[in-house]
């Protein structure tokens, strides 16, 4: 189920961040802090009421060498191509202004749902002054104080409210895949070059909470249908969010909360950069499966080592992602496409892979006459069993007889019998103590 994306739209200075940092911190359950997004104040997951939801702080993507109008109307349409709900945001101290004028012109277009929040209303008075925003068409005003709290939980419950109602939409059974990765890495290149390929039977579907459009298709070899999310404005030509670092990774995120398998998309001629790792970081983050997909590898000079020394470099700078395979390709020559949707399928399969508890005992057995479990402070790890409670990813409870002596670095090694006994390649997989009583 997609996590449905609520949009804070306004002109500058009515408090759009004081809001969001408002509800983040303080009015919210914080459910993830994304680490390099929410640093910049952003975007932010969390939930109310029960309902989780990405926040979006549109005045966070910064276009300052454009012209105030220009800035006001990009983020404008941001919100209207990323958000299931916006709320459109204005200064309860001023009257309508023309830059509120020209806001509510763009929201106008969007068939969403759109709450009008009339900020630093801070007191009895001035939470009575809000009858001149009646004009900007968008219902009743709510008014709020984005400095003392004051009026969020009624805002909030209006937002949930407009949430869209997941239960109407079919069930799809295809394997949804995305490309995610920093700008210019190849991305549209390889969404180009697989739908081009003739094994392909294509439909276009219009997304079911935005309106970026994803892509199905029926794969005839595998005899298989999949999804391709949309990612980062390849579907969008002519758009300049692609150019947006902030913008592209708000798109990275919003792409994987919908993919069961992410590609994280290297540029062999560039190398690994720092954006590189945390983008490949949410998608580890979120439990999905990963494949590292080295693009333009057709524009290297190689030797008999090249791939082998890019290989142990991607090992060295993505440690924690040392279940993902490798796949060396190039857009442009057609070299290894149709591995793609190859391993796609079986890092489907192997996120969804269920192990019986016997099997799990069995392994527990071997592993322990390998490497006996610790001794912390005098006292010995015990554990009794082992059993799977999840899948997407794989998730394994041990029954122990006191957690906090599951040391990390033992849990790593449990995981590593669990990869060398199973097939669990491309995803991740999560081990959960829990005492015995």
């Amino acid at each position: 189920m997609a996590v449905p994306v609520v949009a804070l739209v306004g002109r500058p200075n009515v408090g759009k961040s004081t809001i969001f940092n408002r509800i983040i911190n303080e009015r919210l359950s914080i459910v993830e802090d994304t680490p390099g997004v929410t640093r910049d104040r952003i975007y932010a997951r969390a939930s109310w009421l029960g309902r989780e939801f990405r926040l979006i702080d549109t005045g966070g993507i910064d276009m300052s060498d454009e012209p105030l109008t220009v800035q006001i109307k990009n983020q404008a349409e941001i919100a209207i191509d990323e958000a299931d709900v916006i709320v459109f945001i204005v200064n309860g101290q001023n009257s309508v202004t023309k830059e509120d004028e020209d806001v509510a012109k763009i929201l106008y277009r969007t068939k969403k749902p759109v709450i009008l929040a009339v900020n630093k209303a801070d007191n009895p008075e001035q939470r009575q002054n809000i009858y001149d925003f009646y004009t900007l068409g968008f219902g009743d005003p709510n008014p709020v104080s984005g400095s003392q709290g004051t009026g969020l939980g009624d805002l909030l419950d209006e937002v949930v409210k407009a949430f869209p109602n997941e239960d109407n939409h079919e069930k799809d059974e295809s394997i949804k895949f995305s490309f995610i990765g920093r700008p210019n890495v190849g991305k549209s290149s390889l969404v180009n070059a697989i739908l081009k390929d003739d094994r392909v039977i294509v439909s276009n579907m219009e997304g079911t909470t935005r309106d970026a459009i994803d892509t199905k298709y029926y794969d005839e070899t595998l005899e298989k249908e999949f999804t391709m999310i949309d990612t980062a404005g390849i579907r969008k030509r002519g758009k300049v969010y692609e150019n947006t670092e902030k913008y592209s990774v708000l798109r990275a995120l919003s792409a994987i909360d919908k993919s069961d398998v992410v590609c994280v998309v290297l540029n062999a001629e560039e190398g690994i950069r720092e954006q590189d790792k945390r983008v490949a970081g949410y998608a580890h983050n979120a439990g999905k499966g990963v494949i590292i997909v080295v693009n333009k590898w057709d524009a290297l000079k190689k030797d008999t080592h090249t791939m082998k020394d890019f290989e142990n470099q991607i090992r060295v700078e993505f440690q924690y992602l040392s279940y993902a395979p490798i796949l060396f390709t190039s857009a442009v020559k057609g070299q290894r496409l149709d591995k793609i949707p190859e391993l796609v399928s079986r890092v489907f399969d192997n996120r969804h892979r269920r192990i019986q508890s016997a099997m799990l005992n069995d392994l527990l057995l071997r592993a322990t006459s390998i490497a006996p479990t610790p001794v912390v402070n005098g006292k010995r790890l015990r554990i009794y069993y082992m059993t799977q409670v999840a899948i997407q990813p794989p998730t394994f409870v041990v029954f122990v007889n006191d957690n906090e002596l599951l040391h990390f670095s033992y849990e790593r090694f449990l995981i590593n019998q669990l990869r060398d006994t199973f097939d669990f390649e491309g995803t991740p997989i999560k081990i959960l103590p829990r005492k015995r009583k």
